[in-house]
């Protein structure tokens, strides 16, 4: 048995590792189209705002790794967050936006037109967006990346006196909604119900025996500023995550 001056000495094994899902910031395609893999989409000024306001808010936190998806627009948020808090940016693909084949690009009003709208919106798990991929498949690849990344930085702080470890992976709106099913342990067939808004921070601890949901969807903003769109209002979740309160009304 250990005496109390080994117990004493002994470095605390940290044995839980929080995770601040940040989605990426405005676009001009956030909100009307969906963006998915396009290329060269960058942050508009109210998104290059948002990124610097969030990073603001993370001021004072010192995370074992700051991770994006490759997309620009996940970057140039991502590098707003390096710039303030001193870490470096290591992408990770698995992040990235879903494949939405050719659905990508094309208006949410005339998407909704589509018969495979509504599987989209009642039962995600089945969907395989058209020469593109499948929503089972985002959720499959993106909860490993996280369970990865857990196990890497509890190795990783093992052995080590202070805090448990906190990291901020930047991602899409539906990459996080996928996640934070997985966390709440409910079906992906759920995930719809989940808002998450162009540059919020959502806070998930995992322990030895289960997640915690700390916070979903923060904006900082007032709460009027995320009350429901004239869109949502009508009961269909933004496919890609949408502009939140930015959006303009249906």
């Amino acid at each position: 048995m250990a005496t109390a001056a080994e117990t004493k000495d002994t470095p605390t094994v940290p044995e839980a590792v929080t995770l601040l899902l940040v989605r990426h910031g405005m676009t001009d395609a956030t909100g009307p189209r969906l963006a998915g893999r396009a290329p060269g989409l960058h942050l508009n000024a109210t998104g290059r705002a948002q990124a610097v306001d969030l990073a603001g808010r993370l001021a004072g936190l010192t995370p074992a790794a700051l991770v994006s998806s490759p997309l620009e627009r996940c970057q140039e948020t991502a590098e707003a967050l390096s710039e303030r808090i001193g870490v470096p940016i290591t992408t990770d693909e698995r992040f990235v936006e879903c494949d939405y084949g050719s659905w990508t690009g094309r208006s949410l009003t005339e998407l909704a037109e589509e018969p495979l709208w509504r599987v989209v919106q009642d039962h995600p798990s089945a969907v395989r967006f058209p020469g593109g991929e499948s929503l089972a498949a985002v959720s499959a690849r993106a909860t490993e990346a996280v369970r990865d990344w857990n196990g890497r930085l509890l190795a990783e702080a093992e052995g080590t006196a202070g805090s448990p470890p906190v990291y901020v992976v930047c991602g899409h709106g539906d990459v996080i909604k996928a996640i934070v099913a997985d966390a709440l342990g409910v079906h992906l067939d759920l995930f719809q119900r989940i808002r998450v808004d162009p540059c919020s921070v959502t806070s998930i601890t995992y322990t030895r025996t289960r997640p915690f949901l700390n916070g979903l969807n923060e904006t900082g903003r007032p709460l009027a500023g995320v009350l429901p769109t004239a869109r949502e209002a009508g009961g269909d979740a933004p496919v890609g995550g949408g502009a939140g309160g930015s959006e303009e009304p249906a």
